[in-house]
Formats: C-alpha cells, sequence, structure tokens
C-alpha cells in the first residue's frame, strides 16, 4: 500500500486537495495573518488552492474568517492578494 496523503480543504473552492498542492495561511501567535510557504511555522493554519480565484472566493465566502475564528480586515486580504500574485509569477 502506498503513503498516505495527507488532504486538506480548501478555505476558498471547498475542494479537497494533497497538502502539497496548497497554500498554507497562518494566524501567528501574535494573530497575524501571512502565507506560510513552507507549510512549518507556528500557528493555526487554514489551506487554500494556489490561485487568486480562491483567495477570493474565500474574502467572499469568509472562509478564513471561520477558520481562524476572528474577523480579518481588508488589509490583510490586500497583503495575501500581493503575495498571492508574487507567488503566481514565479
Amino acid at each position: 500500500m502506498g503513503k498516505k496523503i495527507p488532504l486538506r480543504q480548501c478555505v476558498g473552492c471547498g475542494e479537497m486537495k494533497g497538502k502539497k498542492e496548497m497554500v498554507r495561511i497562518l494566524k501567528t501567535t501574535e494573530g497575524d495573518i501571512v502565507l506560510d510557504m513552507t507549510g512549518k511555522k507556528n500557528g493555526r493554519g487554514a489551506y487554500l488552492c494556489r490561485s487568486m480565484e480562491c483567495l477570493k472566493k474565500a474574502k467572499k465566502g469568509r472562509g478564513l474568517e471561520r477558520s481562524f475564528k476572528i474577523n480579518i480586515p481588508n488589509e490583510v486580504y490586500e497583503g495575501l492578494e500581493k503575495e498571492f500574485e508574487e507567488f503566481e509569477a514565479e
């Protein structure tokens, strides 16, 4: 039997995908919301597909806010969008 692939649900579109195919959004112990490229940082994580589309869906459907149980200001989403653009350009 092959190794089990850890699946995560996208907070944007709700699809289940392999952890490696997704981006982890992290709520740090200080309460900051950041993109965790390594997937290893400490804090509460939520996963998104690697597309701007899903980030927009997560914002509209308040997926990240539900995951982290906090209100997320627009500036945070704007910051994440900027990081996503750089990330998609790679």
